[in-house]
Order: C-alpha cells, then structure tokens, then sequence
C-alpha cells in the first residue's frame, strides 16, 4: 500500500493513525486526502475543524446566520475583525492557486461521506484560541502581529511555489522557529496547544480502532507527534484565561487618576472649564473617528453622548453602544451577510458592506474615545 509523500503514519494500542501534512490551499493536499482514504480504508477520518470553522465551510451561506448586534454587545467585534482577516488572507491565496481554503478538508470530510465513514472534528474552538492568542500578547505585540497581517496582503506571484514549499519538514521546521523568536506568545496558543489538543483527541477517537485518517495542516504534524506518548489534560487547554490582574487595576487606576487631575484643575480654574477639558476633546474624539469610519450620524451623536462616560468607566465601552447604533441605523441585510465572504478580499468591500462597516465604527468610535481621553487628561495636567 503506497502512501503519498505527505503520510506520517503511528502505530499506538493496536490502532494506526494516517497523518495527512496539507497546506489549506493546495491542489496536491485534496489529491492526497483522497488517495490516502481509498488506500487506507479508514473507520474514522478526523478532520482539523471544530465547529464553527466546519460550519463556514459546509454551509452555503456562512455568515447568512451571523448576528452583528450581539457579537457587538458581547464585545467579540476585534475577534470577528481578526476571524474575518485571517479568512479574507486564506481566500486571497487560494484565489490566486485556483483553490478554496479548506478545500483538503472539505475534500475528507466528502470522501468520508461517500463512503459511509465517520467523520470527527478534533480542532480547539477557534474563539478560544483567539482569546487565548490575544491574551498573550501586551500592545507593542499585537501591533507587531497586525502589521505582519497587513504586509501579507502583498502580491505573492511565487504563492504556489511557496504554499508546496512550506509542507516540506525542513522548511517547516525553519518557519516555526523563525514565529518562536519573533512572536512566541502566539506560536504556543496558535501552534503547540492545539498539537496537543488534536493529538489527544485523536488517541482518544482511535481508542479500538483499526485505523484512524486525520487530516490536518502540514505545520502540525511535528509538534503532535512529539507529544503522542504524552498524556494530555484538555480542559486547561479550554481554558479563556481571565484578563491579567495588573491590566485590571490600570483601567480602574487611570480613571481615578483622571477624576483626581479633574478635581485638581476645578480648584484652579473652576469647575465649568474643567469639566469642559474632559467633555469637549473625548466627545469629538469620538465622533470624529466615528464619521471618518464611514459611520451614521445617529452612530456619531451615540459617539458624542457617551463617550466622555466610557472614558472614565472601565466597564462601559463607546464601541459596544455605538456599534449597535450602526446596525440598528443601517441594518446588515441578507444580502450584505451573503456576499460577506467576497467583500472581506478587498478594502472597498470591506468598507462598503454593512456588516463590516459596523465592526469598523465600532472599533473606530473606541480608538476616538481613548484618543480623544489622553488629549483630555494631558490638558487637565496643564491647566
């Protein structure tokens, strides 16, 4: 039985285990999965999804479903921003190969289907591993991270080259320390926690199996085979860790700090031009970036009224109000959700579809507040 080039195959507890090394968009990843099901035979093939991913990709309309509103009010706007970046970069690619990302993986999951065989997710929550992965990094870090997705939008005339290139161990294993060095609060969420996540789903899954297929990105093969012996506690893993505790006292310690400087200059210039230095340059902060955004007028004024309060109140955010101002203002239709997945690939249609200019103003009228609370706080000093 020939296997593809691809195939790292294990051998634990009398089941066998058939790792599939794919690129999210390669031609040669699909063709592999399929010849590695019909030559295998598998019970199970175990797919690098959890739900939420394997929803948008089966799903005709992924994002018909999606709720703006409520992922504004529970504060999920930068990581659907973040979901909705790391999508449209893994479309631009696979638009350029010719190939859907995912497409390995919707690839197993038909095959398996077609041949009656169990189909398995065995990927972390994506939501928990982008709290986690932000949880990680301070702000010089994330602003390093934003701007490496930003430059990753170059034009990649050699990204078929390269995409086959990076399946190959050596060029793995050269990436993967290069992300250790610069960014290694992401490599651990992103890369090594899900290795061992995956890896002990998949044993547990194998458990009395004959043989099991898994098909999962090429990045991950190394990192679940050096933990296969390991034995793995989940639950750790599953874990949204709370915000540190130094980052909770600084949103409570900065606002008193500015009520304090407030007090301070009312002594020496009276209350009404104290209170104008706070009020004046939060709210037009705020509504300043929220009309530069492409926000509403109704989302500009929400802007203005609340503003100076979210400035000084760690548990109200100017963006959770005037976010849902948006979507109420100028409500997503079904047709801005459907065709989400295609304006998300250039900045035009990222800006024009309602759905995305939400999340946008949203984040904007947040920047404006903190923006316009600094240039408040630094006039109230110098009073």
């Amino acid at each position: 039985m020939e296997l593809p080039a691809s195939v790292t195959t294990l051998a634990r507890a009398g089941t066998t285990y058939y790792l599939v090394g794919t690129a999210h968009v390669s031609k040669r990843s699909i063709e592999d999965v399929r010849a590695t099901i019909d030559a295998v035979h598998p019970e199970v093939v175990c797919v690098e999804l959890d739900k939420t991913r394997h929803d948008a990709l089966t799903k005709d309309a992924a994002f018909r479903d999606l709720d703006v509103v409520k992922v504004v009010r529970e504060g999920k706007t930068l990581y659907l921003l973040a979901h909705l970046g790391l999508a449209a970069y893994q479309k631009k690619i696979g638009a350029r190969l010719g190939v859907k990302p995912g497409a390995e993986l919707l690839a197993a999951i038909d095959a398996a289907r077609e041949r009656g065989l169990a189909v398995e997710l065995i990927d972390r929550d994506i939501g928990v591993t982008l709290k986690r992965t932000w949880h990680n990094l301070g702000p010089a870090k994330r602003a390093l991270l934003l701007a490496s997705l930003l430059l990753s939008f170059r034009d990649g005339k050699d990204a078929k080259l390269d995409v086959e290139q990076l399946k190959q161990p050596e060029a793995l294993t050269d990436m993967l320390t290069e992300l250790a060095r610069v960014l290694p609060q992401v490599k651990a969420p992103l890369i090594d926690e899900r290795d061992r996540y995956m890896m002990s789903k998949l044993l547990e899954i194998g458990a009395g199996k004959r043989a099991i297929v898994a098909v999962v990105g090429a990045a991950h093969v190394p990192g679940m085979i050096a933990v296969v012996d390991t034995p793995i506690d989940r639950a750790p893993l599953e874990m949204v860790p709370p915000p540190r505790a130094a980052w909770r006292a600084l949103k409570w310690l900065v606002p008193m700090l500015f009520v304090g400087a407030l007090a301070w200059s009312a002594r020496s210039v009276g209350l009404s031009h104290a209170m104008l230095a706070w009020l004046v340059p939060t709210a037009i902060g705020a509504g300043s970036l929220t009309l530069l955004a492409g926000g509403s007028i109704a989302s500009a004024l929400a802007a203005l009224a609340v503003a100076p309060i979210a400035a000084i109140h760690p548990r109200f955010a100017t963006g959770m109000i005037v976010g849902v101002v948006e979507a109420r203002w100028r409500r997503p239709t079904v047709l801005d959700r459907d065709r989400l997945a295609e304006d998300i690939q250039t900045l035009r249609g990222f800006r024009r579809n309602a759905v995305t200019r939400v999340l946008i103003v949203a984040v904007a009228s947040g920047i404006g507040t903190a923006l316009g609370f600094v240039a408040s706080f630094a006039i109230l000093v110098f009073l």
